[in-house]
Parts: C-alpha cells; structure tokens; sequence
C-alpha cells in the first residue's frame, strides 16, 4: 500500500509540474505534441486537442514534448508561429518557470487545506527549565502553558522561539499554571546553539524545551491563506539554504536520500493521518519546484539560464556548447540520483532505520 500511494503522490506532482509548462506553452500558442507523466514505454496514451496524454512505464517524472524544443537536438528548428524555438527568450523563461511555479502553488494549496482541516504543532507548554537559566530565575516550572509574550498570543511551540528571537530587552510572559496565569519578567540571554543544519549558533534564549504535547489550530479562510504563504516562503527557504550547506560541505553529502527515502517518508505520512500526508506532499512539491530551478542545464533553471544569456548577448549559445553543458548536467544528475540511492541503501537496509 506504500508503494502505491508513493506513486500516487509522485505522479501527482509530477503532474502539476507538466501542467505548468503546458498551461504557459498553450498560452503563447506553442503546440506540444506529448504530455506524459512517467518515461520510457507507453502504458497508456489518449489524444485530446493535438496533445498525446500518455502514462509510462518508469513513473519516476514526466515531460512535456513541445515542438520546436529537444534537448536532444539543440540545433532543431521547426517552423511555425506554434514552435517553441520562434517563441522569444522572455517567453521561453515564462515557460520554463511555469513548471517550478506551479509546484509552489500547489504547495499553497496544500497548506491552505492543511490550515482548514487544522494544522499540528507543539503545544506551548514547558517540558523542561534548564537550571540557572533566565526562565528558572523568573519562576517558570514544568507544566506551565505559555499563552501571552508582551502583546502577543501564543499558540505554538514554535511562535515562542520566534518571538524570543526577534525581539529586545525583557520580556513579560504570560504563562498558565493550573487554573491561574501568572505574569514573569524575564531577561533571555546569547547563547549558543545549533541550527537545523546542525551548526553552530549564538541566539536569545530562555533555557526552556517543550512537553510532548500535540495542539491542534484551526483557521479560517483568511487565516489560512497566511498560514499556506508563511509556510510556502518557509519551506522554499529551508530547502535553498540546504542546497547551499551541501554546496559549502556544512551537510555532507550522506544527507543525500533519493527516491527510497522520499517512498518511506510518503509511506509512513500516509500510515499516521491525510493531514501528515498532506504536509510531507506540499514538502516534495516545494523541494521538487527549487530544485527544478537550480542553474544545471537539463533542468529548467539551466534552460532559463542559456535564455537569459541569451537576452543579454543577444545570440544562442552554440549548438556544441549547449549539447556539452547538457551532457554534463545528465551526468550530474544521475551522479546525485546514484547517490542518494546509495545513501538510502546504506541508510535504510545496513543501518536498520
């Protein structure tokens, strides 16, 4: 059942992406001959309005096969105002980007639902008071819930840190002790600690660590809308920060998973609630959109880099130069494909987890 529903889930993505490059291709009036969601034979294929809609038999991505466009053929030129390659740079990157951009739509849109149905988070309530820390001096004891900082509510786990972070001086924090709320002044200090990619930081700190209590919140329209925006930007922002780590070799390169890890992590998502579900495919979507715009060629943020060359020197790069940096962007590819293979193997059947 796990292995479906990660097929499920990827075709799903994979499908909105395509979406996206067909939907701006139609647009500019661009004729793509081939939609297909999976690679190699075909299993099943319909056509509707001059599109071949096709299912193949690797489903581990897709393609959309507009005229006038072959990575295989960097020289092609197909006549015709419905060709790719007549259409301008401008309007080739908009066709590009449209894939990226509608997987972080549909993260939105997954988030939004999230929102609805009613997100989950740490409960704001004290699990720990580490000794002579700020909190501890204040009063603050195992149990209590915090529900006010200053002039803000406090709902989550998370919205405390944040808040501690982002802010100055003292601060006044409202927090519930059985069936009292008691008001403590407390002073956070700089100290040091790690961030999700484990280096080492200096930040404002009170010296507490949650319970391990789940709260559920509940949106309306409005709210939710914020709530999918904030964690859209938030999770693209965590994944190009990784990206970056990983360049520098602060993440090494065993961090990397591939596809068994990505089927484990749908399957396990799908076995706990639809909301886990939901929120680890909104992630894939996000990851899948920044990744697609990483400048190497074979990918759309390569292609949208050669029309942005062009738009600046005002000609194509030559036919060999494009067919190079293709093949180096393949082998690229697969190198991180093999890797994170490797890694998940290593990972998953070696190690046990």
């Amino acid at each position: 059942m796990g292995t479906i529903t990660f097929l499920l889930v990827l075709s799903f993505l994979v499908f909105f992406h395509e979406l996206g490059h067909f939907l701006a291709a139609r647009y500019f009036g661009v004729k793509v001959h081939v939609f297909s969601i999976g690679f190699g034979k075909k299993l099943y294929a319909k056509e509707y309005k001059g599109t071949l809609w096709q299912f193949a038999l690797i489903p581990l991505g897709g393609y959309v096969k507009m005229k006038g466009q072959d990575d295989t053929k960097p020289g092609l030129v197909e006549e015709g105002n419905d060709s790719y390659n007549n259409k301008t740079p401008l309007q080739r990157i908009v066709i590009l980007f449209a894939g990226p951009f509608a997987n972080f739509i549909l993260a939105a849109i997954l988030y939004f639902v999230i929102a609805l149905a009613g997100s989950n988070s740490l409960s704001p309530t004290i699990g720990n008071v580490q000794e002579n820390s700020p909190a501890q001096k204040a009063g603050l004891e195992v149990g209590d819930v915090v529900v006010k900082i200053n002039d803000k509510e406090i709902k989550t786990w998370d919205e405390i840190g944040a808040y501690i972070v982002s802010s100055q001086g003292a601060l006044k924090f409202f927090v519930q002790r059985e069936n009292k709320v008691l008001v403590k002044i407390i002073n956070p200090h700089i100290s040091d600690a790690q961030n999700i990619f484990k280096e080492n930081i200096k930040k404002r700190m009170i010296g507490i660590s949650p319970a391990p209590k789940i709260v559920t919140i509940y949106h309306n329209p409005l709210s939710a809308l914020t709530y999918a925006w904030d964690k859209t930007i938030e999770s693209s922002k965590m994944i190009f920060m990784g990206v970056q780590k990983l360049i520098q070799g602060i993440i090494p390169s065993s961090e990397v998973g591939g596809v068994i890890s990505i089927g484990k992590v749908i399957s396990d998502a799908s076995q706990s609630s639809i909301v886990a579900l939901l929120a680890i495919t909104a992630l894939i979507s996000v990851n899948l959109g920044v990744l697609n715009l990483l400048p190497i060629p074979a990918l759309d943020g390569g292609h949208i880099m050669f029309n942005l060359y062009e738009i600046i020197t005002r000609r194509k790069p030559s036919d060999k130069v494009f067919m190079y940096l293709t093949l180096a962007g393949w082998m690229i590819l697969a190198s991180l494909m093999l890797l994170g293979i490797y890694n998940d193997i290593n990972r998953i059947f070696l190690k046990g987890e």
